[in-house]
């Protein structure tokens, strides 16, 4: 039986896998992104998620809006730099987002025709 601070020792000890990982390789790709991927091989090979886990994961989703408050800080306090290139910085926001949305649907699609063509 887990508990919430073994649960939160699981996600962090998977963050801190997936940064050495990178690290150590000088790999291009961020470290949550391993410690995700590790995560997700747990998952399987465990075939359930522990309650405590699901607890856990619901606590820091509650609390997500606490770790923006240090981007928002950023952003007010090097206003200046970013004012000159706001319009730069919005293009590749706003056309980053609609990429994804696209890239997105067609996955949708693509995933819904494979699963239509194959037999029950």
């Amino acid at each position: 039986m887990m508990t919430i601070v073994a649960a939160l020792t699981l996600l962090l000890s998977c963050q801190l896998a997936g940064e050495l990982v990178t690290r150590a390789l000088a790999l291009p790709v961020p470290g949550p992104v391993f410690g995700l991927v590790l995560l997700f091989l747990i998952l399987l090979w465990r075939r359930r998620s522990a309650p405590a886990l699901d607890q856990a994961a619901d606590l820091l989703l509650a609390n997500l809006s606490l770790l923006f408050v240090p981007a928002g800080v950023g952003i007010v306090q090097h206003w200046h730099l970013l004012s000159d290139r706001l319009v730069p910085i919005l293009a590749t926001v706003v056309l980053s987002t609609l990429l994804s949305v696209i890239a997105s649907a067609g996955a949708y699609v693509a995933v819904m025709r494979l699963l239509r063509k194959r037999p029950i």
